[in-house]
């Protein structure tokens, strides 16, 4: 789960981060209230779960509180196109007013999971305010890696080793070790799955600061923190993703048009690379999980119908848990509840298979069975493409 800059900033003040003032609203006569009490300048910032906003025209300069009100009218309401959105862009339904400051120096530091080693890992640049994948790219060397123990917690001579590596000195040095540790220890004590501050602002004054602040969460730890929940924004999220979360399915859209229901996230990502191999592009990963019911099966048929670019459905079905006839259950019921009209491959293995594959057959449905996933992956492709001259399909209204 991601949530807005406002309410990173907020959990990462809770632990000791340094941030800047300021306050969220969604009016643009309270962003000029809120300019006035930060001291006139303030900085005008969209709200949207996506980096770049300044690219994109989202993060402007207020030289006074009208002009504050001007802007935030202008950026409120706005559809905000940046690299991490896409070309459909973001509405902007809230804006953060902070207080103006002066910089010296811009960084970037952040803490995240190291799968390769199985700990966490602080990275560090001084090439702050920029995409740091850039940096990485262009520039393997700029980026300072140091693992740290989740048990022990970040010691205080790691911290000092990174101030100093990014160039901090004197009083600069102490809040930035300081800042250090209190980052390492929202990281941990939030279970996030990322915590990004980019930039990290050193002032004039010396002062170090989380100019702009991200944080994702592990959706499975979420139950630990209700309070963090409760920060949820489903404008931020694709309506069939958050269709789906209620009904305890793993489903992601994406651009191509052919759905894939699976059960496993590992068989999903392979089912998607064979769909791919075999000229196809999938329209979304779909993993219904080791326990799914026949009611979860016809909901992600109807979630995956709600695509309007789907043009085949393939099913790819391994029982170990899940039973291979309570599948092909599900199948019969959604298809013939929805009165499906493009082509569904079904590919069976596991517990229970014979049984699943006479229901598939007796229902006297137009369900096409596969011999293995490679032959399933190639039927489902020839069938995507036979459809693809035909009508777009309505889709299913959730």
């Amino acid at each position: 789960m991601k949530v807005h800059e406002y309410q990173a900033k907020s959990i990462l003040a809770h632990f000791g981060v340094a941030v800047p003032r300021g306050e969220v609203t969604d009016s643009p006569a309270e962003a000029r209230e809120i300019a006035r009490r930060l001291g006139g300048r303030a900085v005008v910032k969209a709200q949207i779960h996506a980096g770049g906003r300044g690219k994109g025209g989202g993060v402007k300069l207020a030289k006074d509180p009208q002009e504050a009100h001007d802007l935030a009218k202008r950026i409120l309401g706005m559809t905000l196109v940046t690299p991490q959105t896409g070309p459909a862009g973001r509405v902007v339904r809230k804006v953060l007013i902070e207080e103006a400051l002066d910089i010296d120096r811009e960084l970037y530091l952040s803490v995240t999971l190291d799968r390769s080693r199985g700990v966490p890992v602080l990275m560090a640049s001084k090439a702050g305010g920029m995409d740091i994948e850039e940096v990485a790219e262009k520039d393997p060397g700029a980026i300072i890696r140091e693992g740290i123990s989740a048990t022990l917690g970040m010691f205080p001579f790691q911290a000092r080793k990174i101030a100093f590596a990014l160039g901090l000195s004197g009083e600069s040095l102490k809040k930035g070790v300081a800042l250090l540790q209190s980052l390492f220890r929202a990281y941990v004590e939030t279970d996030a799955s990322l915590a990004e501050i980019n930039p990290l602002l050193v002032t004039k004054q010396g002062d170090v600061l989380a100019l702009d602040a991200k944080m994702s969460f592990d959706d499975n730890a979420l139950f630990r923190h209700p309070d963090i929940k409760e920060m949820r924004d489903l404008h931020e999220e694709d309506p069939l993703e958050v269709e789906a979360s209620r009904y305890g399915l793993n489903y992601i859209k994406l651009d191509g048009n052919v759905g894939c229901m699976v059960n496993g996230a590992g068989l999903a990502m392979g089912t998607m690379d064979l769909v791919k191999l075999a000229g196809g592009e999938p329209a979304n990963f779909l993993d219904v999980g080791g326990g799914a019911n026949e009611e979860q099966v016809k909901n992600a048929f109807r979630i995956i119908l709600s695509d309007k670019n789907v043009r085949a459905i393939l099913i790819n079905i391994f029982g170990g848990i899940m039973r291979c006839d309570i599948i092909a259950k599900g199948v019969v019921a959604a298809v013939r509840e929805m009165g499906l009209a493009i082509p569904v491959v079904v590919r069976l293995e596991g517990t229970n298979v014979d049984q699943g594959k006479a229901i598939l057959r007796e229902s006297g449905l137009k369900i096409t069975p596969a011999d293995g996933l490679a032959d399933g992956a190639r039927k489902v492709v020839d069938a995507a493409n036979a459809a693809a001259s035909s009508p777009p399909s309505p889709g299913w209204e959730i």
